[in-house]
């Protein structure tokens, strides 16, 4: 299997279009036609990472962090990214990243902070805007259900935990043959009424290309009449960070004390108490000082985030309680997370774990 092929995959699951415009995912370095030999799943693609990945005998390490961000002109080894590009370059590994992809995915990042802290009724903080469409074409109603089924399979109708979905209205089109026209019904100069079905679904964005080509090749009319529209809808089931509630509210420090726990922390900056319950939780992986306002609209009584600075705690207003618990610290599942997709989806496929440690944070106590 080739580093291409084992990319698709990796993206019918995590598709890189959930990723944040100034992200930089995907295959970073590598070639794509080259055979894969193994896979090393990692937090950091760091030089050690790399000297693991060759011990191994992996020729592709899928990493959360991109190690190429911004503003690389140059390979000569002079800092820890260039090091460790050139030396996945000179041994034939390729470093794929999945980082923002993974933190919009429903089931991502914040998804398994929450689990760990055992929230229910789980919503997106931040949901993504503008990423929806609807398409709505004309269709003659005998060719209505295979038309359906071909935007169906290109992945139109999606919405949240149910596919297929879309709604038809019956009517009557009109349409008349000019000179050059090749009508699938009805004869040039004279004008055709048709028994026609308007079908409507609503798609992601990125789908959009797929979409209206299988419309078109299930279509059965030369000139195939349909509109999309961008629609104002958030998208309810991608975004960063999320919310959910605690199955009994807790007090404060016995609920920082469960939090200490459940992420093996030697300490939690946090704001001021606030002196009430801890009931609704938010929580954003990496850094998430973005998400205060978010968390605070959504009535969260705690968040927790990482790489809080000074004056981010005053937004908690006496509201909520902040708690840094670490960048890495909110983020230390990730690698065991991708592991085990890759694993469901390469299940005949050496995948290993990294050993090695990436976090530069340490604390002395």
């Amino acid at each position: 299997m080739t580093i291409s092929e084992v990319i698709s995959k990796i993206e019918t699951r995590i598709p890189l279009h959930q990723a944040e415009d100034f992200d930089n995912v995907g295959l970073l370095c590598g070639v794509p036609a080259r055979n894969v030999s193994g896979i090393l799943v990692c937090h950091d693609a760091l030089e050690n990472v790399v000297d693991e990945a060759i011990q191994r005998n992996c020729n592709l390490i899928v990493c959360f962090h991109p190690i190429i961000f911004s503003g690389l002109k140059s390979l000569t080894g002079k800092n820890y990214v260039e090091r460790a590009v050139l030396k996945a370059i000179e041994n034939k590994i390729a470093i794929y990243a999945i980082h923002t992809a993974l933190d919009n995915d429903f089931f991502g990042v914040n998804h398994e902070i929450c689990r760990q802290l055992g929230l229910e009724n789980l919503k997106i903080l931040q949901p993504k805007k503008n990423s929806l469409k609807q398409l709505t074409v004309f269709v003659p109603k005998d060719h209505s259900e295979n038309v359906k089924e071909a935007l169906f399979a290109a992945g139109a109708g999606n919405i949240g935990f149910y596919d297929e979905c879309s709604f038809t209205l019956n009517g009557k089109g009109t349409f008349r043959p000019v000179e050059g026209s090749n009508p699938f019904s009805g004869q040039q100069d004279i004008r055709e009424n048709a028994d026609e079905d308007m079908i409507s679904v609503i798609f992601e964005d990125y789908k959009k290309g797929k979409i209206v080509s299988a419309m078109k090749a299930a279509h059965p009319y030369e000139e195939v009449a349909y509109q999309i529209y961008q629609l104002d809808n958030e998208n309810q089931y991608s975004g960063l960070g999320m919310y959910g509630e605690l199955e009994a509210e807790m007090d404060e420090e016995d609920f920082l004390r469960m939090v200490k726990e459940k992420f093996g922390l030697e300490i939690i900056k946090h704001s001021n108490f606030i002196h009430k319950k801890i009931k609704r939780v938010g929580v954003l992986g990496g850094s998430g000082a973005s998400g205060i306002k978010a968390a605070l609209s959504q009535k969260c009584d705690a968040y927790l985030t990482g790489d809080i600075k000074y004056h981010d705690y005053f937004q908690a207003e006496s509201k909520m309680l902040i708690c840094d618990i670490g960048h890495y610290e909110s983020e230390q599942f990730v690698t065991q997370q991708l592991f085990e997709i890759l694993s469901q989806k390469f299940s005949t496929f050496a995948i290993s774990k990294s050993i090695e440690k990436t976090n530069p944070v340490n604390y002395f106590i």
